[in-house]
C-alpha cells in the first residue's frame, strides 16, 4: 500500500486518492475521471517512475561514497596492522622477559612460543602495511 501511494505521489496523483472507497465512483485525476484499465496504467507507470527513482538515487550515493570506499579500505589495513604490530611487540617482550629469567642461558618452551607468535604477528603486520601502500 506504502508503494501504491509513493507511486501516486510521484505521478502527481493527489494524496487522498487512495482513500477514496469503491461506490465513490471513478478517480479524478486533473479534470478527467479515470476508468480501473487506466488507474492501473497510471499506477504501472508511476510504480516504473519510482524504480527509476530509487536506481538514480542509489547510483548518486554510490558515486559519492565511491572515494571513501577506498580511504575506509586502506584505513582498515593500517589499523589492523597497528594491532597486529602491538601484539607482535608484547610477545617480543614476553619472550626477552623469559629468556632474561633463566639468564640467558637456557632457550625453553615459553620463550620458543613467545618467538614464533612474535614473528607470526610481525609478518602480519607489516604485511598489512605493505598491503595499504598497494593500494
Amino acid at each position: 500500500m506504502a508503494g501504491r501511494v509513493a507511486g501516486a505521489r510521484i505521478a502527481g496523483q493527489p494524496a487522498a486518492a487512495g482513500q477514496q472507497s469503491a461506490a465513490a465512483g471513478p478517480r479524478p485525476v486533473g479534470s478527467a475521471a479515470v476508468s480501473g484499465a487506466a488507474s492501473r496504467t497510471n499506477g504501472q507507470a508511476a510504480g516504473q517512475a519510482a524504480v527509476q527513482v530509487g536506481r538514480g538515487v542509489q547510483q548518486g550515493v554510490g558515486g559519492f561514497l565511491r572515494p571513501f570506499r577506498r580511504v575506509g579500505g586502506i584505513l582498515w589495513l593500517e589499523v589492523t596492522g597497528v594491532f597486529f604490530l602491538l601484539f607482535a611487540l608484547v610477545f617480543g617482550w614476553y619472550m626477552w622477559q623469559s629468556y632474561a629469567v633463566t639468564g640467558g642461558h637456557v632457550w625453553n618452551r615459553s620463550t620458543s612460543l613467545s618467538g614464533l607468535f612474535m614473528a607470526v604477528f610481525l609478518y602480519l603486520g607489516v604485511s598489512s602495511f605493505w598491503r595499504a601502500s598497494k593500494r
